[in-house]
């Protein structure tokens, strides 16, 4: 008995209705009646025409009520909608007219459909834009992150949008023509909207020019199109544009003189933070008490740091590269990075992430590892659900983790990279165990605009002193190692995050008109007693220079004097911490 056809193959027949419903015997209801309307047969270019003018409508509301927020009167931001509206339909009838062919092309309508409907989603839920830069971001998601984002409300709202479109493509009948004659007809129609759209922005270009150039966040808001485009961009980019090269440029990389005659070797940990708001740190002035932790252990905290970017893609490659923000984003080849440098010079180096695959090709040429892989059942079940752990997880081995490091290198010294879960969100409140919780209630669904706003603040307040109490216990173990070598820790968070203010939640946004929240990151420092003498580093000058602005720059050249690596990309005056250094003394 041959098999039953697959759905696409039914979408494209047109489900159940490729033969026309018999006459009724009687009045139709209205379910017959608009079945019947549906399955008359149309050309694919009505299809499309109809779809376009559907996606305007009903998957831009994101876009429509931006437009009327920054209009004010009704008298301004109607006409401003009714532009935009136009264009943005003819731009969506120009691009689906390629594929306005036959039957088969139900699938993929049904599809562009669907993507708007979760784009809109999302942009209403969370305030982003999709920008190539965003859809990169969210492409390089892993499983856990994906999960967060899953909601019953993210079902209810893409039926809504796609009911209607996807009963109509089921049932609706595909005109069929020669190529020939289709071809003409789907470049007439192709032509036909380009020229509409291009007239349309010529008529009220002085109307919407200034628009586009003082909020350029409205392009990426044109649902689908800005989708498409972005989408496109990430594939083409890569297939047309000029193929990155490794291009070394440190050079030359050696260890200062006094690792020769050192009575222990220097052990430094660098913790990147994710998603942790300066503004929010007790050491910094706020009002809640968030770092108790990093204070009792005199912890410094730099109150001026501004990120390299405003995601986890668009900062961390950036903040251990030696470029620079402005090089490293000009930069069309790949370079060796912070890490490739330490480890040149003869340290061990070791990159621990509490997420899978977020180095972002920093840690490609270390020793990497991820922290929830390999764990004890004991410490899976109080730390971890999945494969999602509290950041305590990456605390479990690590004198196993040192030992297991190169012995030649070990002896010079070790250079650890923890990359946290740390404030992640939108399920701030996953990100610290009960016994941490001290700000409730909190928000405790990923829909952060169905929670109050101080549940919201309390949720990330709670991740917040959660890092607070990791990394107090990292401070604890660096004093246990102390004896056997020569500590410190810096931490510097990767991007900020919003909380709802100007709308907007999470990260991500473009970084030329992203909120200052989502460039706002911590740094802290500790150094032991042993990490001071052998830097010479005064405690009472770095107190004095923690206001002076700073930035992920900072962290390439503040490392490397640090750990006394000496190469020409060093330079002195990035480093915050050569002002305060004296003659280095081994030991």
């Amino acid at each position: 008995m041959p098999s039953a056809p697959g759905t696409s193959a039914l979408l494209a027949q047109g489900g159940g209705a490729a033969a026309p419903d018999p006459p009724p015997d009687g009045p139709l209801s209205f379910v017959q009646a608009a079945k019947r309307w549906a399955s008359r047969p149309r050309s694919p270019r009505r299809i499309v025409v109809w779809l376009s003018f559907y996606l305007a409508l009903a998957a831009n509301w994101p876009l429509w009520t931006e437009l009327a927020r920054i209009g004010g009167a009704p008298s301004v931001y109607l006409p401003t909608i009714a532009s935009v509206g136009l264009l943005m339909t003819c731009g969506t009838v120009a691009l689906l007219s390629l594929t306005a062919w036959s039957s088969w092309m139900k699938p993929l309508w049904l599809g562009v459909v669907l993507l708007a409907a979760v784009v809109q989603y999302y942009m209403l839920g969370y305030r982003v834009v999709v920008d190539p830069t965003m859809l990169s971001n969210a492409l390089q998601s892993d499983a856990s992150e994906v999960r967060d984002l899953l909601s019953w409300r993210l079902m209810v709202s893409v039926l809504l949008v796609t009911f209607l479109p996807g009963w109509f493509l089921w049932h609706v009948r595909v005109e069929r023509i020669s190529l020939l004659s289709q071809t003409w007809r789907n470049a007439t129609l192709l032509l036909a909207a380009t020229a509409a759209a291009a007239c349309g922005a010529l008529v009220m270009n002085r109307q919407l020019a200034p628009l586009m150039r003082n909020n350029a966040h409205l392009r990426y808001m044109m649902n689908p199109l800005a989708t498409l485009y972005s989408a496109g961009a990430l594939v083409i980019r890569p297939i047309f544009g000029h193929r990155r090269r490794f291009i070394p440029l440190t050079g030359v990389v050696a260890l200062g003189p006094g690792y020769a005659t050192q009575a222990r070797p220097p052990l430094l940990v660098l913790v990147v933070g994710k998603g942790a708001r300066a503004d929010h740190f007790g050491l910094n002035g706020y009002a809640r008490d968030t770092t108790p932790a990093l204070a009792a252990r005199h912890a410094l905290s730099y109150r001026d740091v501004r990120s390299c970017g405003t995601s986890t893609l668009g900062s961390v490659p950036c903040m251990f590269s030696g470029l620079g923000k402005e090089g490293f984003e000009a930069s069309k080849d790949d370079h060796d990075n912070l890490l490739d440098v330490l480890q040149a010079a003869g340290l061990a180096v070791f990159w621990l992430g509490n997420q899978t695959g977020t180095c972002k090709g920093v840690c490609d040429r270390i020793p990497h590892a991820t922290a929830f892989d390999h764990l004890d059942a004991g410490t899976r079940r109080a730390l971890c659900a999945g494969n999602e752990c509290l950041d305590d997880v990456m605390l479990d081995g690590l004198d196993k983790r040192i030992e297991n490091l190169a012995a030649g290198r070990r002896e010079k010294g070790v250079v650890l990279v923890l990359h946290q879960i740390g404030s992640h969100g939108p399920d701030y409140y996953k990100r610290s165990s009960p016994d941490a919780k001290r700000f409730m209630p909190e928000c405790r669904t990923n829909v952060l605009g169905q929670c109050s706003h101080s549940e919201l603040m309390n949720g990330y307040d709670n991740s917040i002193a959660y890092t607070d109490r990791f990394l107090g216990g990292l401070i604890d173990w660096l004093q246990l190692k102390s004896k056997q070598f020569d500590t410190a820790l810096l931490y510097i968070g990767d991007h900020g995050e919003s909380l709802g203010e100007y709308g907007l939640f999470l990260h991500g946004v473009p970084y030329g008109f992203a909120p200052e929240a989502q460039k706002q990151v911590p740094m802290v420092t500790w150094f032991s007693s042993g990490m001071l003498r052998r830097t010479g580093l005064s405690l009472s000058c770095m107190e004095s220079g923690l206001d002076v602005p700073l930035t992920h720059d900072n962290l390439y050249h503040a490392v490397l004097g640090l750990m006394d690596v000496q190469t020409a990309s060093y330079i002195a005056g990035l480093d915050p911490l050569s002002s305060c250094r004296e003659p280095r003394r081994p030991g």
